[in-house]
């Protein structure tokens, strides 16, 4: 797995805060760039020429959303959000609107290294224009968060190998062999 700062929503972003929803420090704008050496001036205006990122594509991007260092807080879960937002006429991000909402974990299972939302990039939802922007948006509900990091990133491919409860990868001991 490449993690590239360019696809970064969070990098070790606080939890912390005295808002429910928590948007990642991080927007990924998908407008085509213009004006460059290596891309002439085009008569793209604000909220067209959006680039198209695979969706329902394969390999499709794929959102990599974990704990950097465990959460705190009594009584409280987190939800991670993907959301999406056109261009609202000025360049800057108009209306949030959620593609998908992951499950809700509570803070007892939000340890360093806990998954949190293993998607591809979702499409938007019926009726809702392509996004000009792209984040992640965490959903804190209970008596809030005391401490804890996220990471989340856009990327090709997930490292997704399963991890046993003993910390080893694939549920094997190192050094055993197996027999096929």
């Amino acid at each position: 797995m490449i993690l590239d700062r360019q696809n970064r929503f969070s990098g070790g972003q606080s939890l912390i805060s005295g808002v429910a929803v928590v948007p990642s420090t991080d927007i990924i704008d998908l407008h085509l760039l213009t004006g460059t050496a290596w891309n002439p001036p085009s008569p793209l205006a604000a909220g067209q020429g959006i680039r198209d990122i695979g969706i329902g594509d394969t390999p499709a991007l794929k959102v990599y959303a974990a704990i950097n260092t465990a959460v705190v807080g009594a009584g409280a879960s987190l939800q991670v959000l993907a959301q999406g937002a056109p261009d609202d006429g000025t360049g800057a991000p108009g209306t949030w609107t959620t593609y998908v909402a992951g499950p809700t974990i509570a803070v007892a299972q939000l340890i360093a290294g806990a998954r949190l939302l293993d998607i591809d990039w979702p499409r938007p939802p019926a009726g809702i224009s392509l996004p000009r922007f792209i984040r992640l948006a965490y959903n804190i509900t209970g008596a809030g968060i005391t401490a804890g990091t996220v990471d989340g990133y856009l990327v090709l491919d997930r490292q997704d190998q399963i991890v046993s409860a003993a910390g080893f990868q694939s549920g094997y001991v190192p050094g055993i062999v197996v027999n096929n």
